[in-house]
């Protein structure tokens, strides 16, 4: 059993090294600031509620339970940046933490991201809360379907890095697609079109040096060919005199 779970470390490592973090977001530096505005947040619809259906009592009794779940959501937060994609780690307990813990694991394909929009309202400026939220690339889709995460620090520097990493990656491809369309036309000279080009087409990619000699041997090689069709027209032309029938009778 050791030796089993030596064997998955040592395969389990290599694994996590491939994947380098390019950047990393923070949340705790806003911690609070987050907390509060989501204890705002509450109020206000807890007053609403109570002038409606009286409901908003409950709220306000629920409202230390709220804290709770929104410190160990914000604490339990991790969000950063790959060469290939954007991750996004939260463990948070749900509305009832003796139920257990929600995880979510959400990864974003840098090639699928079109930009990092950045959103703050009046009552989030308020408390110095920002949100952020990844449009897809290609695909139209409501705001709703993107993802979208608060209570992020400084997501300038966020969207910064993306779109610097993006463009890193956007560039190595072209650079890739170029040097492929490079080679298959030279592998494609060298292989099929040497072979097939006359000698009056291969003097244009021999050296001047070369040209002279070349010229000389196909000139020679066309006198050598007519000498040879004149020596048989010539052959086939003469009529046998009686003495040669008769010989060779």
């Amino acid at each position: 059993m050791e030796s089993l779970e030596g064997a998955a470390v040592e395969i389990s490592e290599p694994l996590i090294a491939e994947e380098s973090v390019v950047y990393t977001a923070s949340f705790t530096e806003g911690e609070d600031d987050f907390i509060n505005y989501q204890t705002a947040l509450w109020i206000s619809y807890s007053l609403l509620l109570i002038l409606a259906w009286g409901l908003g009592f409950l709220m306000l009794l629920y409202l230390p339970l709220r804290r709770f779940i929104l410190r160990k959501d914000i604490r339990s937060r991790t969000l950063y940046i790959t060469p290939h994609s954007i991750v996004y780690k939260v463990s948070r307990p749900v509305a009832l933490p003796c139920f257990g813990v929600l995880k979510r694991d959400k990864h974003v394909l840098l090639s699928s991201v079109a930009d990092i929009v950045i959103e703050q309202g009046y009552l989030q400026s308020r408390f110095g809360v920002y949100s952020i939220r990844v449009e897809n690339a290609g695909v139209r889709r409501p705001p709703s379907d993107d993802v979208q995460i608060q209570g992020i620090v400084n997501p300038h520097a966020f969207r910064k890095a993306v779109l610097m990493n993006l463009s890193n990656m956007r560039s190595e491809v072209l650079n890739l697609e170029a040097s492929v369309t490079e080679d298959v036309p030279s592998a494609r000279i060298g292989h099929s079109t040497v072979p097939s080009m006359s000698p009056s087409r291969s003097f244009k990619c021999a050296p001047a040096s070369q040209i002279g000699e070349q010229m000389i041997l196909q000139k020679l090689e066309e006198v050598g060919n007519s000498v040879m069709r004149l020596h048989t027209l010539i052959g086939a032309q003469q009529p046998q005199t009686p003495e040669e029938n008769f010989r060779g009778r």
